[in-house]
């Protein structure tokens, strides 16, 4: 092998990345089919074909790192490239290039779209191109971070929307996707219950078929993030710094407060053993003693399975009533009575919607009046905003304090803004609340909640309370506005005194959002 062949042995590098700053350079395949060309003119022999796909913003890419340790140990003597760009975007691979030509590690360097001789004048183009590379990279990124402060100021998500919005590329905003918002909020309200932990939610959410971007299951770190993420309840979380979202809220801030709770807690649900599963046990209330009932089952020699209740008698200062046991089948027929005590005629519940509908019509003007006080508070905090805004630019605060208190400004806009929404859901939920109580006592509806042992139970759980049991008797106190309905008989006859046969309807309003919810 002659002298002349050894100078002519060249590395072939061609690089690609995936970021915006390639997206007009021409890709692998060309830069190497151009470059070889090239080859084929200059009489060049290609040792090696060296192909990179990431970034050059930054030192560190392994296969030019190869390369340049390759051409040290002699196997060539230059790099062909399509642009010095392709070599460096950065001051330390620029100079490291620079340096190894000044000692003839590097003999040439060959681009079909730059001039290059190592000679002073060469080295100094050579570094201009580097420098301009460098400048070029700068200023890319930093009008990327200009237009998604604009963006974030505007209310909008500068990035690829998360998991329940779909990104617009026209309108280049944020929209709800319908498919999997419904499971975005059951999401946050399944673990705000307290009852799962997060490989749980992971698996109860799967398999109703929630997935990510790609479309394949979320793992449990995935679930975290999600859970933590400001954005579903309208706020935009960047770089550490909020700011207010022009998008739909999934969620209110009052259900991801509930959920950063539980999260903070590290809530971890108690297993329950189906075998010892017992349907009034740690309901009722010894009324002598005040402990627990206990429960316990029996299997007959006929083979048929008997439950029965009866008091843990751990009180010693109490002589409760020993050896008295009630089964299982006497509480469910105690409580179908009790239950019954607050089922209401129809002319009852008749009379009370059209009550409900007179004072709805009178509630208007309140409203008006809460909204109104609302947004004055919401426009004072706006202005605040924007005197702190001024207060940075003009230097008055740093970065840190600006951020500290622009964060707490817009979390307290936001929390306002939830009671607005939560104030107009109210008002709505004021008078549909009551109806749908209403119509839940009706007789049908109880007799319903008889035929189900575990609904009665739990609705004796929501319209009474000191739930005890004497001996074999069941004893409960009932809650307004139930106890009101379960009483009737005495409030007919103080309406048979005034001459009417309707309930006290302003004692029973006045009890109306106790337990409502969830009936």
């Amino acid at each position: 092998m002659t002298s002349e062949s050894q100078n002519k042995k060249f590395f072939l590098y061609a690089r690609k990345s995936t970021d915006s700053e390639d997206r007009q350079v021409r890709s692998i395949a060309d830069q190497i089919a151009e470059l070889k060309d090239l080859a084929k003119k200059e009489n060049i022999e290609i040792v090696d074909i060296l192909i990179e796909k990431q970034t050059a913003k930054a030192p560190g890419r392994p296969v030019l790192a190869e390369m340049l340790k390759r051409i040290e140990s002699g196997e060539a003597m230059g790099i062909l490239a399509w642009h010095p760009d392709r070599l460096a975007r950065n001051s330390v691979d620029g100079g490291q290039i620079i340096y190894l030509v000044d000692t003839g590690v590097i003999k040439e360097l060959k681009f079909p779209t730059f001039w290059f001789d190592p000679t002073p004048q060469g080295k100094f183009m050579l570094s201009i191109a580097f420098g301009q590379s460098k400048y070029y990279i700068d200023n890319l990124s930093e009008n990327i971070k200009r237009g998604h402060r604009q963006k974030l100021k505007n209310g909008l998500w500068p990035q690829m929307a998360p998991l329940g919005y779909l990104n617009d590329k026209t309108t280049k905003l944020v929209y709800v996707d319908e498919n999997k918002a419904t499971l975005i909020k059951k999401t946050f309200e399944t673990y705000a219950t307290g009852q799962h932990t997060l490989k749980e939610l992971r698996n109860i959410i799967n398999e109703l078929g929630l997935l990510g971007v790609k479309g394949k299951l979320l793992s449990v770190s995935n679930y975290q993030y999600l859970l933590q993420n400001p954005f579903y309840y309208g706020l935009i979380r960047y770089n550490g710094e909020y700011f207010e979202g022009k998008h739909e809220a999934i969620i209110t801030k009052k259900l991801f407060d509930e959920v950063q709770l539980v999260m903070k807690q590290k809530s971890k649900p108690q297993k329950v053993d189906k075998m010892k599963f017992f349907l009034y046990r740690g309901v009722f209330h010894c009324a002598e003693c005040g402990f627990t009932i206990t429960a316990d089952r029996k299997i007959k020699k006929s083979g048929k399975e008997y439950v029965y209740y009866y008091c843990t008698r751990k009180n010693a200062q109490h002589q409760c009533l020993k050896n008295i046991f009630t089964k299982e089948e006497k509480i469910s027929e105690q409580i179908n009575n009790l239950i019954q005590k607050v089922s209401l005629p129809d002319d009852w519940a008749n009379n009370m919607l059209n009550e409900l509908e007179k004072e709805k019509n009178n509630l208007n003007q309140t409203s008006d009046f809460f909204a109104q006080k609302t947004n004055k508070e919401i426009l004072v905090i706006e202005e605040k905003l924007e005197k702190l805004m001024t207060a940075y630019l003009e230097n008055i605060l740093n970065i840190d304090e600006y951020k500290e208190a622009k964060n707490k400004l817009v979390n307290h806009k936001q929390v306002l803004k939830d009671k607005l929404s939560a104030f107009e859901q109210k008002s709505n939920n004021r008078f549909e609340l009551p109806a749908k109580f209403i119509n839940s006592l009706k007789q049908k509806e109880i007799s319903a909640l008889q035929e189900n042992p575990e609904q009665g139970r739990d609705f004796l759980k929501k319209i009474g309370s000191n739930l005890n049991l004497r001996g074999q008797e069941l004893s409960i106190d009932f809650k307004n506005p139930f106890k009101i309905i379960a009483e009737r008989e005495k409030y007919m006859e103080q309406g048979a005194s005034s001459g009417t046969k309707n309930l006290n309807f302003c004692n029973w309003r006045r009890g109306q959002d106790l337990n409502l919810r969830g009936l």
